[in-house]
């Protein structure tokens, strides 16, 4: 379905990207018929993030650039080539038709904006365009709002959530319009109540006082234990690491574990499993040689896989009775299965 970076359960409708800036969803329940081939717009090096609503009808996308792309995917046309509007500042919004993609600018500070796609305001949401956009997120089963997480340290539904040092690379929502979790290159994760957002900015951490590249350097030493003074995140997880590629988390699946666990890929070629509740580090996968950047755990059932840069995907099975992962002291809680390789 994708290429080795990435790996996901799908369920009836599935997504890809492939290297010529396309988008493509498919019918998994037809034969995999191609369902729609959107052509990528503001395209900058490579599509970071996808995400297709819960009710099918939108697909949003992010490009390694300050603007959010909202496809009509449940348009009848097949290719979606090119009516992908573009917003930018002082920009006069589009009169709103069913065949129309609207791709949003947003607000440039590492915030989380959550965009109500019934009540799309392009003024409010064309500003100060700086910082890339690196994951995008339907927020819940209604499919109204949307999360993004930029380059830059906040998270702005209608507000702002502080707490990042660093960009954010990923984020991942609870499906209540409440909870998300992130990923950061501050080498953390967090969980978040959008309740607890604040309307401005305040207690600029100011701690920068070097030059670091998360592509190509390590974390700098001195950073490692810095907070932000006015964290407003439920949680922080520690102990992977993200470098080199914007590594991904998640909730496990509410069907068989109650998503009592969040989840993430590493730098350190590792998936590492996380009490929701407690932050225990309650499994840690090894089998790649890479950095690990996606995994997925399967909707209904105890599995896992795994992709890495090492071109190995792996599925990983749940060896112990219930859907509890044992403490990461027990070596054999979760047996590999090597699944595919891509030379």
């Amino acid at each position: 379905m994708y290429a080795t970076s990435s790996a996901r359960y799908i369920d009836e409708m599935g997504y890809a990207v492939n290297p010529g800036s396309h988008i493509r969803i498919y019918n998994v329940d037809r034969g995999w018929k191609v369902q729609k081939n959107i052509l990528a717009k503001n395209l900058r090096w490579t599509i970071t993030d996808t995400s297709l609503s819960p009710d099918q009808r939108y697909l949003v996308y992010a490009s390694m650039s300050p603007i959010v792309h909202i496809v009509n995917a449940g348009s009848a046309e097949t290719e979606s080539l090119a009516n992908v509007t573009v917003i930018t500042t002082n920009a006069t919004p589009p009169a709103p038709t069913n065949s129309i993609n609207i791709a949003i600018a947003l607000n440039a500070t590492k915030y989380y904006r959550a965009i109500d796609i019934k009540k799309l305001d392009f003024h409010d949401m064309c500003q100060s365009f700086l910082s890339d956009v690196n994951t995008v997120r339907f927020a819940d089963e209604t499919s109204h709002l949307i999360y993004s997480g930029s380059d830059d340290s906040f998270c702005k539904p209608a507000g702002v959530l502080m707490g990042h040092l660093e960009g954010i690379t990923f984020i991942d929502t609870r499906g209540d319009g409440l909870y998300f979790i992130s990923n950061g290159k501050d080498q953390t994760f967090k969980l978040w109540d959008i309740r607890k957002m604040s309307s401005n900015v305040t207690g600029n951490p100011g701690y920068r006082s070097y030059e670091w590249d998360y592509r190509w350097m390590d974390y700098p030493p001195q950073a490692k234990d810095l907070t932000h003074p006015c964290d407003q995140s439920v949680a922080t997880y520690r102990g992977h690491s993200v470098l080199r590629t914007l590594i991904r988390c998640y909730f496990s699946p509410a069907f068989s574990t109650g998503q009592k666990y969040i989840y993430t890929g590493s730098h350190h070629a590792c998936v590492y499993i996380y009490d929701l509740v407690s932050g225990a580090q309650v499994a840690t996968l090894k089998h790649h040689k890479s950095p690990l950047r996606d995994c997925s755990w399967h909707p209904f059932h105890t599995t896992l896989v795994s992709s890495s840069w090492d071109g190995d995907v792996v599925k990983w099975e749940f060896a112990g009775s219930g859907d509890t992962p044992a403490s990461s002291t027990k070596k054999r809680v979760w047996t590999r299965h090597f699944y595919e390789h891509y030379l």
